[in-house]
């Protein structure tokens, strides 16, 4: 199956408001592997940079000056997507700007039913959580160190990871032989150990309120009725 992880740049917050796409970075995905297949564009939005925008992601009016509108681009990244699902992050954001640009070209839209949104998956994935990017990475121990500033490629990337992680597409290497463990009691095992645990997919913020709300539970909580043993005496069991 093809899907395609898509990021983009824009001048502001609505293109209802004559804001504008800057940048657009794809990346292919290929049974949800990376091929290494890329789609990288910059864009002339034809109008000024904010400068909160500017604070966002970095690229300047005068940067983007005779970078190609999208009117230039829109065959090639329309050839790139081909008829693929489009994964994007908060994907209602780029896909407003995305049918906007197309729109604008009396081009025909992309039908939300080819759209999945990591955020929305991590949300039901994660409930009461923190879901942005940047959260999802430190969840799963996903390197951002490049990310300094927003960057429609280099996100694209990010959430490549992040999106093989949400819907369990990194599995473990099947190792068969005399190297390999075992699982219970002398049962030989066809999964190798990993060569670094996994990252706890539980912030130091959600561990505190777990235990702020342990401590409202008293001395009783109901699962120590169901503990096989009776809690000591002046301790709460934690499940």
């Amino acid at each position: 199956m093809r899907e395609i992880i898509l990021d983009t740049e824009t001048t502001g917050l609505d293109p209802a408001n004559g804001h504008r796409i800057v940048e657009i970075g794809c990346v292919e995905l290929l049974n949800a592997i990376p091929t290494g297949e890329t789609f990288h564009v910059y864009l002339d939005p034809e109008r000024d940079i904010p400068e909160e925008a500017f604070r966002v992601h970095g690229l300047s009016a005068e940067f983007l000056a005779g970078k190609p509108v999208f009117a230039e681009i829109a065959g090639n990244f329309l050839k790139f997507a081909g008829g693929a699902k489009i994964i994007a992050h908060n994907a209602e954001f780029d896909m407003r700007f995305l049918n906007a640009e197309l729109a604008f070209l009396g081009i025909a839209p992309i039908a939300q039913d080819r759209v999945i949104d990591t955020l929305a998956l991590a949300r039901r994935k994660f409930p009461g959580s923190a879901n942005s990017l940047d959260a999802l990475c430190g969840r799963y121990g996903i390197d951002t160190s490049r990310r300094t500033k927003h960057g429609a490629l280099l996100d694209a990337e990010i959430l490549a990871e992040v999106y093989a992680e949400l819907t369990g597409g990194r599995q473990a290497n099947l190792v068969f032989g005399e190297g390999a463990g075992s699982i219970g009691r002398g049962g030989p095992s066809l999964l190798a150990q990993r060569p670094r645990p996994l990252f706890p997919r539980l912030s130091d913020e959600d561990l505190s309120r777990h235990r702020a709300f342990i401590a409202t539970l008293g001395e009783a909580p109901l699962w120590n009725a169901y503990w096989p043993l009776p809690a000591p005496e002046g301790k709460v069991r934690q499940a």
